[in-house]
C-alpha cells in the first residue's frame, strides 16, 4: 500500500468553505426578494433546475461518502456530478427569477463556492485515498458496477435538497401569481 501524504489546503479556502452555507442563504434571500418571474421564465428555469436535481439524485444514489472513490453512475463520466447538478440548479433558478442582478449573484456565488468545495474535496480525497484517487482523476480507475440506491440518496441528504427545490419553485410560482394580478 502506498503511503498517503496530506495535501496542504490554504487557509482562505477553509474560511470561504465555512462561509458557504451562510452565504448561500443570503444569496437565496436576495434572489427571492428580487425575483420577478413570469410563467415562461419559471417553466424554463424549473426545467433546467429539475435536470440539475435529477443529476444530483443520480449521483447521490451511487456515492459512498468517505469510504471510497466512487466510480459508478455519473462518476464514470465526471468528477463532480453533484456540483454540476448544483450549477444547473443555480442556472435554472437564475433563469426563473427573470432578473439580471439575481443571475449575477447566483452565478458569482456558485462560481466561488463550488470551486472552493471542489478543491477542498479533491485535497481530502487525495489525502485519504492517494493513488486510488489519482487513478480515478486520470481515468484509469475501474468503474464499479454498483447499482443506484434510494437508500444512499436518503443517507446522502439529497431528499432534503429535492424538498428545497420544490419549495423554491413553489415560492417563485407564488411570486408569479402575486405580481401578475396587478
Amino acid at each position: 500500500m502506498t503511503e498517503v501524504t496530506p495535501v496542504p489546503v490554504s487557509a482562505w479556502l477553509i474560511r470561504v468553505a465555512r462561509l458557504r452555507v451562510t452565504a448561500g442563504f443570503c444569496v437565496a434571500a436576495a434572489a427571492f426578494w428580487l425575483a420577478r418571474p413570469s410563467w415562461v421564465s419559471l417553466g424554463v428555469g424549473a426545467a433546467v433546475a429539475l435536470v440539475g436535481e435529477a443529476l444530483r439524485v443520480w449521483a447521490a444514489g451511487h456515492l459512498e461518502k468517505g469510504s471510497e472513490v466512487t466510480s459508478s453512475g455519473p462518476y464514470r463520466w465526471m468528477r463532480h456530478p453533484l456540483y454540476v447538478g448544483s450549477s444547473l440548479l443555480g442556472a435554472g433558478f437564475a433563469a426563473a427569477s427573470r432578473h439580471s442582478v439575481v443571475a449575477t449573484i447566483v452565478v458569482a456565488y456558485l462560481a466561488v463556492s463550488l470551486l472552493v468545495a471542489a478543491r477542498l474535496e479533491e485535497a481530502t480525497l487525495r489525502a485519504k485515498f492517494g493513488d486510488a484517487y489519482d487513478r480515478y482523476v486520470h481515468g484509469a480507475a475501474d468503474s464499479s458496477p454498483r447499482p443506484f440506491s434510494a437508500v444512499r440518496v436518503r443517507r446522502n441528504g439529497e431528499v432534503q435538497a429535492v424538498v428545497g427545490v420544490v419549495a423554491a419553485l413553489a415560492i417563485l410560482g407564488l411570486k408569479v401569481l402575486v405580481f401578475s394580478r396587478g
